[in-house]
């Protein structure tokens, strides 16, 4: 298996295994122009996990020159167990950290109790004293 950042490229491939892994977490956000920007953006943070050619995982990570942020980590189900989430996730944690940045987010759904054992298991701290507030800028 190999990891190397994630690029354009690899979008159609990323973005079938997100309507897997991630369907419910998907919007306008995540469609190719946006994800371009944000990869240019971010150039190196995100990162995918090939195996014989094939993408079985991805993370898609960058920062706002504060603080970092995760978003989208997936792996293929038939993959998962092998530890390639955590090796994604350290990567691009090093990335995020090699540009300045020494704090990291992600953002779990209560639903997902295998996402919140992970991060749990990873080492991030579940927050109990914010909430999350989101506008939508256009409509």
């Amino acid at each position: 298996m190999q990891i190397r950042p994630m690029t354009i490229g690899d979008y159609d491939e990323v973005f079938a295994m997100w309507q897997i892994t991630s369907r419910r977490a998907l919007s306008k956000a995540d469609e190719r122009g946006q994800i371009e920007r944000y990869l240019k953006r971010n150039e190196g943070m995100s990162q995918v996990a090939v195996t014989d050619g094939k993408i079985v995982g991805t993370v898609l990570a960058g920062h706002d020159g504060r603080r970092g942020f995760i978003h989208h980590m997936a792996v293929l189900p038939e993959y998962r167990r092998r530890h390639i989430g955590r090796k994604l996730a350290e990567k691009a944690i090093e990335k995020i950290t090699a540009d300045g940045i020494d704090k990291t987010h992600i953002f779990c759904y209560r639903t997902n109790e295998a996402g919140q054992k992970f991060w749990s298991d990873f080492g991030f701290e579940k927050r109990g004293d914010i909430y999350i507030f989101s506008y939508n800028n256009k409509d």
